[in-house]
């Protein structure tokens, strides 16, 4: 029987695909594996016998991931579950940041108790005028999950889209529409596009993408949209671009101290994900990973250990390795199965960074000799019997 552990309250539709074999503990000390959406981790003790964390979402930035990784516990995200979600919100910012609708909104709130305020209406409207995106150039940087789908539909709704993603998997690429421009930097972005929106990862290539440079060679008036990390973005650049005129309007699905206040910025209380839809995708995922790890040892979307996946195990035996990614590591797993007479009938080995998985199928079940004898091998992490 396997312990799950609910660190936030968890989509139902989610939770219903445990099958007889799970059970929910509340002591996450117990727990096999934890599911998890905005809790912060970092602060919290980990138990021997946790095994996984899923992630309902696709950001991990408040679990410890070495540490996980150390002490042997894969680390799941659910990518793409909350995309269309995130996406149909930029779409939504797009139009916010076009047309000042948030500031006529909160125009009409203030001048609502007046008895004339239809007339008022007619008269003042003509300041919060906008534009159209039809006919538009939008700038997409990063044509994942999120800035592809994206890219398809503002070409639907008559805008001319580049593209940039140098990172681009065959998948994605094969799913955007022929019309999109791909270009090779963003810089090209930069200099060619009315409204550009990001859609990268935050990585050390990443990290405040958009600041002064980036800013001085786009055209004036640019709208800058950020549905994807809040670090991609200078705020103090942003700041003074705006007040310049160089940026007319920056949309952010994250405040800060800064933004929340800046003039000129729109700041959206981090609804990426805030649909039911999402939430109830991502449940589903994350529960998925967490059963076809604890189950068949297979792991896909990790983000601390590579994806490694064997499908069920029909042979006698499954051993599962997570370790450091040490020279000849192979080899000894191997060596140490032979020398229990034990024939190896399938493995697969993968590696990230610093971090390894091996899975080696039996054709007898391991015995406890064995398995021992994997666990003193140099850089091993934690051993599994799966089977």
């Amino acid at each position: 029987m396997y312990r799950i552990h609910n660190l936030n309250n968890i989509s139902p539709k989610g939770t219903a695909l445990w099958t007889e074999s799970y059970t929910q503990t509340a002591d996450p000390q117990q727990a096999d594996a934890i599911l998890v959406r905005s809790a912060n981790m970092h602060e919290m003790p980990l138990s021997p016998n946790l095994l996984a964390v899923s992630r309902a979402g696709a950001g991990v930035n408040n679990i410890p991931l070495t540490t996980c990784a150390e002490a042997g516990i894969v680390v799941f995200n659910t990518p793409g579950a909350n995309a269309n979600s995130v996406m149909e919100l930029s779409l939504c910012g797009m139009l916010l940041s076009s047309r000042d609708v948030v500031g006529g909104i909160n125009w009409v709130q203030s001048i609502k108790d007046t008895p004339d305020v239809a007339k008022q209406v007619e008269k003042g409207k003509s300041r919060f005028a906008g534009h159209e995106i039809r006919g538009k150039r939008l700038g997409v940087i990063g044509l994942g999950a999120v800035g592809g789908p994206l890219a398809n539909a503002a070409g639907k709704l008559g805008m001319t889209v580049y593209g940039c993603d140098p990172y681009i998997s065959i998948d994605a690429a094969w799913h955007l529409d022929s019309s999109i421009i791909r270009v090779n930097t963003r810089e090209e972005i930069y200099e060619k596009c009315d409204i550009i929106s990001l859609h990268t990862p935050l990585l050390d290539s990443t990290r405040q993408m958009i600041n002064a440079e980036a800013l001085s060679r786009m055209r004036d008036g640019v709208i800058v949209l950020n549905f994807a990390r809040d670090l991609l973005v200078d705020d103090e650049a942003m700041a003074q671009a705006l007040s310049s005129g160089k940026v007319s309007r920056y949309v952010t699905d994250f405040p800060n101290e800064k933004t929340a206040s800046m003039p000129g910025c729109i700041a959206i209380p981090h609804l990426g994900a805030s649909t039911q839809e999402s939430e109830d995708n991502c449940a589903k995922m994350a529960v998925r990973e967490v059963m076809d790890y604890l189950e068949n040892g297979n792991i896909r979307n990790s983000v601390n250990y590579p994806n490694c996946e064997m499908g069920v195990c029909t042979t006698q035996g499954r051993i599962t390795i997570l370790h450091r990614n040490i020279p000849n590591s192979l080899g000894r797993f191997t060596a140490a199965i032979a020398g229990e007479n034990i024939n190896i009938a399938g493995l697969t080995n993968k590696s990230r960074g610093e971090y390894a998985y091996t899975m080696l199928d039996l054709d007898h079940h391991p015995s406890n000799q064995a398995v021992e004898q994997l666990r003193k091998i140099e850089g091993v992490l934690r051993v599994r019997v799966i089977k």
